[in-house]
């Protein structure tokens, strides 16, 4: 037990910005097993931001506490998975080749197709909250506590089907870049998927299968252009499918 507990601590500690108790021990190995709890992470990462949404919108009007949200759930995360997005907007946008592409999501500098891309994400997330908390909050909060863990689900999902497209060991999802077993990926998906419990049927079938599309997407255009995934990649895959799950969720109000 004390292991897994361990393992879920690494997890806190590399794909966030929260404290983790000090005798956690980061060896290589254990970061690789670590990424099983992925989509626990982002019970922590929706709770944070469905608990800001929820206090700030006793005084604020529903937009604010959304910006709010979001700014909360940035700050939780230090920007990792927005940060993946926008560099892989530059590589998919800027790189015609495999290595072009790899170069410039290396390059720390964010380009014209990471800033639009970024923005155009930021937009889509706030609007689509936005309308869902309309007329109640509920939904929003669900929205946070669901999409989270599912999104993070997806990005798991594309590490069990592709291999690590750098060959170095320079980048910084280098020691987590290793395919889960079975019983890792069966821990992922039961955390991802638990929280779809908090939606109407309708709402978790739809909010399902857009992001077992948007998985699929991610991995058939990582593998085409890259031969495989990086980091960005995954962090690109877990953005597209928060807001995937957003929209999926605004979809299915549509049916009833």
């Amino acid at each position: 037990m004390r292991a897994q507990l361990e393992l879920i601590f690494i997890a806190i500690a590399f794909f966030s910005r929260l404290p983790v108790p000090g005798w956690v021990d980061f060896a290589p190995d254990k970061l690789g097993r670590a990424a099983r709890y992925l989509p626990l992470v982002g019970w922590l990462i929706g709770l944070i931001g469905a608990a800001t949404y929820w206090l700030a919108a006793q005084l604020l009007p529903v937009d604010l506490a959304v910006v709010l949200a979001m700014a909360a759930t940035i700050r939780a995360t230090g920007a990792f998975h927005e940060d993946g997005w926008a560099d892989t907007c530059d590589g998919l946008g800027g790189g015609w080749t495999k290595e072009q592409a790899l170069a410039i999501m290396k390059d720390s500098r964010i380009g014209s197709y990471g800033a639009i891309g970024l923005v155009l994400l930021l937009l889509a997330k706030y609007l689509a909250l936005a309308d869902l908390g309309a007329d109640d909050d509920y939904p929003v909060l669900a929205a946070l506590l669901v999409a989270h863990p599912l999104s993070r689900l997806a990005a798991v999902s594309v590490m069990a089907v592709l291999d690590y497209a750098r060959s170095d060991d320079s980048a910084k999802s280098a020691p987590v870049a290793r395919r889960p077993s079975a019983t890792e990926l069966g821990i992922a998906t039961l955390a991802g998927v638990i929280p779809l419990l908090l939606l109407t049927p309708l709402e978790a079938m739809a909010a399902l299968l857009v992001t077992v599309v948007v998985a699929i997407a991610a991995a058939r255009k990582f593998a085409r252009r890259l031969g495989g995934y990086t980091g960005d990649c995954l962090g690109a895959t877990q953005q597209l499918a928060e807001i995937a799950i957003y929209m999926g969720m605004l979809a299915a109000w549509s049916f009833t």
